[in-house]
């Protein structure tokens, strides 16, 4: 743990320590085995827009961080596949909103039951005192998400 961190937030939270944390279970966690075998990218978009809502193709760029053309013929295939459908906008007829469709939806919840499913034996492994503090930190995680959501507005 490096000081200039604990210094720079005047905490006991080293964010050089959570980040590499974060990052390793990351990397460990995205890996994970999938029935429904589709690009981190594509889970992405289909996740934002369950959690958020309907949402212009320059917005969703600009949050998965990807090309507008890309982003387009992304989902144009996420269209095809009937994952999402474009709907006009209510506040501008020219222009369309992406919504998720109940089969995207069903994509994004079998990929997390299925995820729980492999976390469940590891976490049985941890000790009581391992799995309360991580059961501790979820509202702040949670917490720490939405602000990171907020600032990418």
């Amino acid at each position: 743990m490096t000081p200039t961190h604990r210094a720079d937030l005047d905490t006991d939270l080293d964010v050089g320590d959570f980040t590499r944390v974060i990052e390793n279970f990351n990397r460990y966690y995205i890996r994970l085995p999938v029935v429904q075998k589709l690009s981190f990218t594509t889970l992405s978009v289909l996740d934002t827009l369950a959690v958020s809502g309907p949402k212009r193709l320059t917005e969703l760029a600009r949050t998965e961080q990807i090309s507008q053309p890309g982003l387009t013929q992304m989902i144009t295939r996420l269209e095809r596949d009937g994952l999402v459908e474009r709907r006009p906008d209510p506040a501008d007829g020219r222009a369309a909103l992406i919504h998720i469709t109940e089969s995207g939806r069903m994509i994004g919840q079998a990929r997390h039951e299925d995820r729980g499913r492999h976390l469940r034996p590891l976490v049985a492994r941890l000790t009581p005192a391992e799995r309360q503090a991580i059961a501790a930190a979820l509202p702040a995680l949670t917490r720490l998400a939405e602000l990171g959501s907020e600032a990418g507005r």
